[in-house]
């Protein structure tokens, strides 16, 4: 987290936003850059702490599970969320770490489907019980938000957490 804040710092303090240029554009070259950048790239402070307050409770409880999974859920929200941007979002400059928040997020709803154990599926229901009106972020009805970044970083954390659930499956075969 102090690393996008120094950047977001540096950002608006000597470069003047200069830096959100560098977020996904879709279906062009240039936003090909931003596939791995996007989520270190924010339109402000407020947009940043709300991408932290989601990070630090959602990655939280992630991490609480297993370190590794909050890890491949950053990575694949940052890469499969932004290829999913960049081939199907709306011509405009996705920045953020919203995707990411949403891999975490839909990695804790979907963990109890993939795994079928009684903690993962409680996890589940505890994690759409209490923020289950972060869904309403999938909806593009929202003006000036990337819902295409919440979805498809969505998407990335029910792959991660269908891949442990067959990281799972495989090392329990091994006994």
């Amino acid at each position: 987290m102090l690393l996008l804040w120094a950047i977001e710092l540096v950002d608006l303090v000597l470069l003047g936003g200069a830096l959100d240029g560098f977020g996904i554009l879709p279906r062009t070259p240039q936003g090909l850059v931003g596939i791995p950048l996007h989520p270190f790239l924010h339109l402000g402070p407020g947009h940043l702490a709300l991408n932290t307050i989601g990070i630090l409770l959602f990655g939280g409880l992630v991490m609480l599970r297993d370190p590794r999974d909050f890890w491949t859920a950053v990575l694949l929200g940052t890469l499969v969320g932004g290829i999913g941007v960049w081939l199907f979002g709306r011509p405009s400059v996705h920045v953020g770490a919203s995707g990411v928040v949403f891999a975490l997020f839909g990695y804790l709803l979907l963990t109890g489907w993939f795994d079928r154990s009684f903690g993962a599926i409680l996890l589940s229901v505890v994690v759409f019980l209490t923020w289950g009106s972060v869904l309403f972020g999938l909806s593009p009805v929202q003006v000036g938000v990337s819902w295409e970044a919440h979805l498809f970083g969505f998407l990335a954390g029910g792959l991660t957490a269908w891949l442990r659930s067959r990281r799972r499956a495989g090392a329990g075969r091994g006994r």
